[in-house]
């Protein structure tokens, strides 16, 4: 039985919780068919809603034209409207990405800029509706699939995310354009729409229509597995989060996992890809890592903000941000390390003639040493052999005897050299390290702060 696309989207919203009663929504309208569609939509259904429309500067007079069309849209519907002016190209030069990127976040941080200002607050802006459809949605799940975003790309655009709704997933652009005729509605058009050099659009004008040669039903029977794959998604999730339970130990802002648990993990590569994506790491970077189950310590894989380090019987997981990290590599030709408050300079030097110690230093020899050294937070169980004592002894009972409190034994860090303690650092020396008649190069580690 047919039904209005109006029905549709009422039943849509309600079946999946989008709130649209006692509330007004902030669309985001572009001027093309979609968000006007959305917008008479909204109108048509006594949904208040306000409209903001961006003017990122990208296509000269035709930028112009929109907004002006933009704007006699909202008087016309007499909804309150937003309007902001961005120099798009000087942030994407500044920000190091790509103009659509920096669209992107251009967009969507003035959004919540808007909902979350004061002075909008009488306005009860509660969310940002996009006019986001099904066929958007077909193209996402496509082009996610060729970028290896694992199952959750598979289930394409949600319909909510914290305060963004998207309530026309479930329509075709055809049955927009359908609505928009019988309405007599008008719209513009971006010409940057037609460019191919743009993926979304060379899947859209290129990829896509090839494959509905071969099978003319494609975009339906992808419609029908996106809401497949959402609830295979569900039930992914459920086992994953059981075995990332079981392998992760949280200590801060790292993530600390047992080499031989997770080695014995089935699947393997799915749990390994699925914990490290969150920390940056690509499908490709999973194989990277899983070799460092059979290296030794010290070896580690680096994404844009995070390291993977093998930690003797461990796989540490840290920001790369030393300020936020317990446990930090420092390569052999590292002249300066900041953590927190404190700095540590090192050098390589000739082995002075007087051997003067100092709390504040470490001076020991250069060729007892294997790179990277580790610098970290002490731990309990942590033992050294301090110098001149001639035996071993308890990091944790050393903080004892120097009367440190709870806090100041918190704040300390070691420096290890192959699982050895090189220095307690600020402290005392590890006696195995130390300068001897055959030392021929000496390594300083000086601490600052």
């Amino acid at each position: 039985m047919f039904q209005p696309l109006s029905q549709r989207f009422l039943h849509y919203t309600r079946d999946h919780h989008l709130a649209l009663a006692n509330c007004r929504l902030l669309v985001a309208v572009s001027g093309g068919l979609d968000s006007v569609v959305l917008c008479h939509l909204l109108q048509e259904l006594h949904v208040p809603f306000a409209i903001a429309h961006c003017h990122f500067g990208l296509r000269a007079a035709e930028s112009d034209r929109d907004a002006a069309f933009v704007a006699d849209l909202a008087k016309e519907l007499s909804v309150p409207f937003f309007i902001r002016h961005f120099d798009t190209n000087e942030f994407a030069a500044a920000n190091r990405c790509s103009i659509q990127e920096a669209a992107r976040t251009l967009r969507y941080n003035w959004f919540q800029e808007l909902l979350a200002d004061e002075a909008n607050w009488h306005l009860h802006l509660s969310a940002v509706a996009t006019a986001h459809h099904l066929d958007d949605n077909i193209e996402t799940v496509v082009m996610n699939f060729f970028k290896g975003t694992g199952i959750s790309g598979l289930r394409g655009i949600l319909p909510i995310q914290g305060k963004l709704v998207r309530p026309l997933l479930f329509a075709r652009r055809s049955e927009l354009a359908e609505y928009a005729a019988s309405h007599k509605l008008s719209w513009v058009e971006d010409s940057s729409n037609a460019e191919t050099k743009y993926t979304r659009n060379f899947f859209r004008h290129e990829v896509l229509p090839l494959v509905q040669q071969k099978f003319p039903q494609a975009m339906e029977n992808m419609a029908a597995n996106i809401q497949r794959f959402s609830e295979v998604e569900i039930l992914y999730q459920q086992a994953l989060h059981q075995h990332l339970k079981g392998l992760c130990v949280y200590k801060g802002s790292e993530v600390h996992v047992p080499v031989l648990k997770l080695a014995k993990t089935v699947p393997l590569e799915t749990v390994a890809f699925e914990l490290l994506k969150a920390y940056g790491f690509s499908a490709q970077q999973t194989g990277s890592v899983l070799h460092l189950l059979d290296s030794e310590s010290g070896r580690y894989v680096q994404s844009a903000t995070h390291q993977v380090v093998r930690h003797r019987r461990w796989l540490v997981i840290a920001p790369l941000q030393l300020e936020e990290s317990s446990l930090v590599l420092i390569e052999q030709d590292l002249e300066k390390v900041n953590f927190g408050t404190r700095v540590l300079l090192l050098e390589q030097v000739a082995v002075p003639s007087n051997l003067k110690t100092a709390a504040d230093t470490a001076l020991v020899d250069f060729h007892k040493l294997k790179f990277p050294l580790v610098l970290r937070k002490w731990k309990a169980g942590d033992y050294f052999y301090p110098l001149g004592l001639g035996k071993k002894k308890k990091v944790s009972r050393l903080l004892i005897d120097l009367k440190l409190s709870k806090t100041e034994k918190e704040q300390v860090y070691v420096l290890e050299s192959g699982n050895k303690i090189v220095w307690v650092v600020g402290h005392r020396l590890d006696d195995r390290f130390k300068i001897g008649p055959a030392t021929r190069q000496a390594y300083r580690v000086q601490l600052n702060g």
